[in-house]
Formats: structure tokens, sequence, C-alpha cells
């Protein structure tokens, strides 16, 4: 599904989703079709969720959104260091 889809299908809802088909552009990711993982009425559940998945399957691509956003703005972030 695209952004404008789920808007419409989930309104008003916090949601874990995945990206599916994406690219970065100027430093952004550009995410053109997404999967909705889980939805919440509750950003702190919607949070502890994510975290619960990620690090299950750290290797996904998930973001927690608010569907009220007429648009998704991601910046990518460069990591540095190394982790355990």
């Amino acid at each position: 599904m695209n952004w404008q889809e789920i808007r419409l299908k989930y309104p008003k809802q916090w949601l874990i989703v995945e990206a599916l088909d994406a690219h970065t552009k100027s430093g952004r990711r550009v995410i053109e079709q997404y999967s909705v993982v889980n939805m919440f009425k509750d950003s702190n559940q919607a949070m502890e969720s994510y975290s619960q998945i990620h690090r299950a399957s750290p290797d996904r691509e998930l973001y927690v959104l608010h569907t009220d956003k007429e648009t998704v703005e991601i910046r990518e972030r460069q990591w540095l260091g190394i982790r355990k």
C-alpha cells in the first residue's frame, strides 16, 4: 500500500509499518510501498511493540508513524561506532 491508501484505511492511528519498496534520495528515505504490521491508539504501546519486533528482527525496515501526517519524511542517520 502507499501512504495515502494507509491513511484512508487506518485514520487517526499509530502504526508500525514496514518499508517494502524504498530508496534514499538526498539523505531521506522515500518509501513507495508499505506493509502495516500493527496499529495502536497510543504512541507508547506502538513504541513498545516496535522495540520488541526490532529486537527479534533487526534487519526489517520498520517505522512508527501516525496517519494524521499527510506525508512521511524520514531522514537517514549515519551511525558511527561499534554495536555489541
